[in-house]
Parts: structure tokens; C-alpha cells; sequence
């Protein structure tokens, strides 16, 4: 992923207030800060962009791409005299700089897992509380029978405890989708390894979309979508209907091949409402 110079600006102008025409902003990056509902999309025929979360923008850009300021980094990609020392006082991405400081990924369980890292036994066994994290992914190895689990929002991840029981019928071993900078390592993984994989994450749009975007498109039937089986009750009665409306479907649930998430994607739609995933931490005493 990277940040062009065309949607730098564009970035900027919406970070001063202003409301541009969302056809002069089409790029993969603008899709995931809508559905990350950090830029918001109105309109049926004419549809416009506006910031609707400023200080996730900038996060977003600190944490994605290391833009801390996002006017120096426009000035750099103009001055045709930038050094690469300049590219990196305020960004790393995959153009102005060749190599990433730190690779690799989360990891968490909350049963023993014995896994192999660079041909050596490695027992998994996280303490409540803290996680591990693979840099040699390419090297890392689990049992055939353990289901890798993706795990969409941060704070789910942390309180994976309080949520085994979601996971009953399976040996997981969850992967966080955060720090983002770091999917594209996830992906690299699981393409070597036969393994099943499991998404766990927003049961709305952007949820979907995610999932659809991020990994089935790479693991194909090896994948699929986390869906409780009361998921229907469940969104009637704590969906949130602003999530809904404030999110675009940028994706095509029949190429997915999954009944059970165009049934789900149906009820989001009939419901016209979105659930967190976090409900799962915040219910666990009433299941």
C-alpha cells in the first residue's frame, strides 16, 4: 500500500474541512479508510468525501505507512532533491524505502500449542496478558489440526481468554490483523502452511469486506467467516444502525462461495444495523 501524491492532497484538503467529489479520490487506500469509517462517503449519484475522524487519519498514516506529518511528506514527493534520509523522517513505505525495520506478526492462544520455529521446538503459551510475536514466519510451523483464527479488532485479541467459548469445537491459534503493516506477512504465512483459517471480526460491511478483501482473495476455500449461530437475535437486539449507514459494501459476496455470510450479509442488510465484535468480550457473563 502506498500513498500517492493525488490522494496526499486529497488528504489534506479533507483534513482542512473540505467536501471533495469521491470520484477524484478512487484508490485502494481510500477504499480501506472508508470502511474503516475514518472517511466518510455520502450520495447515491454524485457521491462526496468528507473526514469524519481526524485523529484516526493520522494514526492511521503513523501506524500504516509511517506518515507522521502529512504536509512534509507531500513536500518531500515534490522536491525532486529529497534524499532518502528526508523520505524517511516522515514516511516508509514500500517506495521510499526498500526495507521495513521490523516484519512478522502477533500471536496468541490460550491452550499449549507445540509449534517448531526455524526447525526447533517452540511451545506456544502465552501468559493472560501478554503475546508472542513470529519475526522467522517463514519458518514457523504448527500441527496440521490447529485452526488459525484472524482476529480483526486489537481488543479482542488482548481479551481472547474471555472469549474460548466461541471456539469450542476447534484448536485455535489467533493472529492479530493489528499492526496493520504487518499483513502482508499474515498472508505470506498462511499460504504456505495447509491449514485452516477462521475470521473473527465485525459482523457488519466493513467486517465482510475485510475478509473478503484481505484474505479469502488469497486463501480461497481454505478460509472462512466467523458467524455464531444466533448471530440474527444478536444484531437485532445490539446491532448498531449508524455503522450501517455509515459504510459502503465494496464487495461481491457470491464469489465467496459461503451460504452461511450471504446469509449474514441479508440479515445486515434487513436489519440495516452492524455488530462489534467486542460484544463477545462484554456478554460473557450472560451466556
Amino acid at each position: 500500500m502506498k500513498l500517492t501524491p493525488k490522494i496526499a492532497r486529497i488528504l489534506l484538503r479533507l483534513t482542512k474541512g473540505e467536501t471533495l467529489p469521491a470520484s477524484a479520490a478512487k484508490s485502494p487506500l481510500v477504499s480501506e479508510l472508508i470502511a474503516e469509517n475514518i472517511l466518510l462517503q455520502k450520495g447515491k449519484h454524485r457521491k462526496t468525501l468528507t473526514l469524519s475522524n481526524q485523529k484516526a487519519l493520522l494514526v492511521f498514516l503513523s501506524n500504516q505507512l509511517q506518515i507522521h506529518n502529512l504536509e512534509d511528506y507531500i513536500t518531500a514527493l515534490d522536491n525532486e532533491e529529497s534524499s532518502r534520509a528526508d523520505f524517511v523522517k516522515v514516511a516508509t513505505d514500500s517506495k521510499t524505502s526498500k526495507e521495513r525495520a521490523f516484519k512478522g506478526f502477533l500471536i496468541n492462544a490460550y491452550d499449549h500449542i507445540n509449534a517448531t520455529l526455524n526447525a526447533k521446538e517452540y511451545p506456544i503459551s502465552p501468559h493472560n496478558g501478554s503475546f508472542a510475536f513470529i519475526y522467522d514466519y517463514e519458518n514457523f510451523r504448527i500441527p496440521e489440526d490447529i485452526t488459525i483464527v484472524g482476529v480483526e479488532n486489537a481488543r479482542n485479541f488482548r481479551h481472547i481468554q474471555e472469549q474460548r467459548y466461541l471456539f469450542k469445537e476447534i484448536n485455535p491459534l489467533f493472529i492479530s490483523r493489528y499492526p496493520q503493516s504487518q499483513h502482508k506477512d499474515v498472508i505470506s504465512w498462511l499460504k504456505t502452511i495447509p491449514n485452516r483459517y477462521l475470521h473473527f471480526g465485525d459482523f457488519d460491511l466493513a467486517g465482510i469486506g475485510i475478509y473478503l478483501n484481505e484474505y479469502k482473495v488469497h486463501l480461497q476455500e481454505r478460509s472462512q467467516f466467523f458467524i455464531p449461530s444466533n448471530i440474527q437475535e444478536l444484531i437485532h437486539q445490539f446491532g448498531n444502525r449508524q455503522r450501517f449507514n455509515n459504510q459502503i459494501r465494496n464487495f461481491d459476496v457470491e464469489i465467496a462461495n459461503e451460504p452461511l455470510l450471504d446469509h449474514l450479509l441479508k440479515i445486515i442488510e434487513t436489519e440495516k444495523k452492524g455488530l462489534d465484535q467486542e460484544y463477545f468480550i462484554q456478554t460473557l457473563k450472560k451466556l
